[in-house]
């Protein structure tokens, strides 16, 4: 849940709730909203000309000086990350935000087709193939990984190396989609055990929301994959800006 309202004094890690039993073993952050030095919803807006251009070095300079108020959050990363020219006018940073919404969507469908659980609301936390591309059937497998299908119920399985195989699916022989899949597994284990103080992400669908776009980025940017480095990054970005912004803004947080 989001505060608004902050005032001069408040710490700023107030802004986004805590979980009750959770509030003693959270560290507390020592920045501190300070009127006048704290960049605030009337100082961001008054950076833009009225065509929509930023002033960035007068928004640099009072970051500098107390950071950036939490309501503006956000908006601010978004070019501090690179996502944005501050030279863009209005239009065409929403011109932008649409192709990205168009790109983000192609893409989960991408990956929805070598993978159904992405954009299943399923948070996948076991092993879904073998390295060497055969499907598990395996009982937590099936609890986590399907959602009002068929479990393959009577297929013909054997044991692979100690695992369970289903030899009535496909064997997967693409390295990459093999490489890939194997990740899914993981980044739904750290998907569950990040940030688990914060009350947003005990919304179930908050956590499938931040997997689709770990699970997708680990796609498109093979070089970089999954690593938990773009987990922590995009869990706080996931927490201030929209989905598929995310996405095309994880490579510049990375940098």
């Amino acid at each position: 849940m989001i505060k608004w309202g902050i005032s001069s004094g408040t710490p700023a890690d107030s802004y986004y709730e805590i979980r009750s039993d959770c509030t003693d073993d959270v560290p507390k952050s020592k920045f501190k909203i300070k009127a006048g030095k704290t960049l605030s919803v009337r100082k961001w807006q008054a950076a833009f000309n009225p065509d929509g251009c930023l002033d960035i070095a007068s928004v640099l300079s009072r970051i500098q000086k107390g950071g950036v108020h939490p309501t503006v959050r956000g908006e601010v990363w978004e070019f501090l990350l690179g996502c944005f020219d501050p030279r863009s006018t209005f239009d065409e940073r929403e011109e932008i935000r649409q192709i990205r919404r168009l790109q983000y969507a192609r893409w989960k469908e991408e990956c929805k087709e070598m993978d159904s659980h992405v954009g299943s609301g399923k948070v996948i936390t076991a092993p879904l193939i073998t390295e060497d591309g055969r499907p598990i059937k395996d009982p937590l497998v099936l609890l986590e990984a399907t959602s009002n299908q068929n479990t393959s119920e009577g297929a013909s399985t054997s044991n692979h190396n100690g695992i369970e195989v289903d030899e009535s699916a496909e064997r997967i022989t693409d390295k990459q989609i093999i490489e890939w899949k194997l990740t899914l597994h993981q980044i739904g284990l750290d998907v569950l055990r990040t940030d688990r103080t914060m009350v947003f992400y005990e919304n179930k669908e908050n956590l499938s929301k931040l997997w689709d776009i770990l699970a997708v980025y680990a796609w498109i940017d093979k070089d970089v994959g999954y690593c938990q480095g773009t987990l922590h990054l995009t869990c706080t970005g996931n927490l201030v800006s929209r989905q598929a912004y995310n996405v095309t803004c994880i490579p510049h947080r990375n940098e």
